[in-house]
């Protein structure tokens, strides 16, 4: 860990935070939520030993990168630019893409609109969807908490009640479980929390500090807009790319306790070949018991997918 620099690259009008390490072909790693740079910390280890150079920056608004001036405007396209720039930034023209939970559709639509910067793409969690195209809330559990969260103001309402370490170790331990994350009428999602459930073993309460301590900086305005009221909202820039087919080679990578297949249609979409039509040259991989933070559930065994893949794609 100790090896991982820090730096900042300007990026239009904004400066973002990267963590990297390691020499040769680039690998960028993209976080999802309520996760950050430090959650890709197993892999970047790995990929620097086997001769990648891992680059894991925070997106905008979260962390250490800077804050956007309209948070209330935020859009996926937003994230793709700024990837795009920060490629430009760091000098890479052709990039691996590992990305876990929404950033799984900046991976995505970045091979939609710059396919010629992509070599190849990972995501842990997330399968494709088109842009503007998510699952259907209406035949979702009316208390879950992604339509708690799409709904303005509620999501940061909910959160605002709790001290940041608090939040954090709930929404972990509660998205850590293979259920949905559903609160009761008249209730709200973080009142799910139970002090007397203990984190999981693969999370320390180091781990746990680290991530309170840069969500203090970043706070959640940002991550409530993104991915959350985000989704709702038109798809802007990327409604122009919504019919192209990702022809770089992916691996999705799904742990079989993962909350995320239990989402109404999820699991039939991933398993019926309904994707591969978006993303033809898809490999599916079902990871036994691994949950929604797989990659750190089982480091060694992810690790070595995700090198398997890359070095079949160099």
């Amino acid at each position: 860990m100790d090896k991982i620099q820090h730096k900042r690259f300007q990026v239009g009008e904004l400066n973002l935070h990267v963590a990297e390490i390691g020499s040769g072909p680039a690998v960028l790693l993209l976080h999802g939520f309520p996760e950050i740079w430090y959650s890709w910390r197993h892999q970047m280890i790995a990929l620097a030993e086997a001769g990648f150079h891992a680059i894991a920056p925070d997106f905008r608004g979260y962390g250490l990168s800077d804050q956007p001036s309209e948070p209330e405007k935020a859009a996926y396209y937003d994230l793709v630019e700024d990837t795009r720039g920060l490629l430009d930034a760091l000098g890479i023209e052709k990039a691996f893409i590992v990305a876990k939970d929404f950033g799984a559709f900046i991976a995505y639509y970045i091979g939609l609109c710059h396919p010629d910067r992509v070599k190849g793409i990972v995501t842990l969690g997330i399968p494709y969807r088109k842009p503007g195209e998510f699952p259907s809330r209406d035949s979702a559990p009316k208390g879950l908490y992604v339509r708690h969260w799409q709904e303005p103001g509620r999501g940061l309402a909910d959160l605002g009640r709790f001290d940041v370490k608090t939040v954090i170790r709930n929404i972990y331990i509660l998205f850590s479980s293979s259920e949905l994350p559903v609160a009761e009428d008249g209730k709200e999602v973080m009142d799910l929390y139970d002090p007397s459930i203990p984190l999981p073993p693969w999370f320390t309460e180091d781990d746990l500090q680290t991530y309170s301590s840069l969500y203090e900086k970043s706070g959640f305005v940002y991550p409530m807009q993104v991915p959350y009221l985000c989704s709702r909202r038109d798809p802007g820039g990327l409604a122009h790319f919504a019919d192209r087919t990702i022809q770089a080679p992916c691996l999705l990578i799904m742990g079989t306790k993962d909350y995320y297949l239990k989402f109404p249609g999820v699991e039939d979409y991933i398993k019926s070949g309904t994707l591969q039509s978006a993303v033809p040259n898809l490999e599916i991989n079902f990871f036994p018991e691994g949950s929604h933070f797989v990659q750190e559930q089982f480091p060694e065994e992810v690790n070595k997918l995700v090198l398997g893949f890359l070095n079949q794609h160099l």
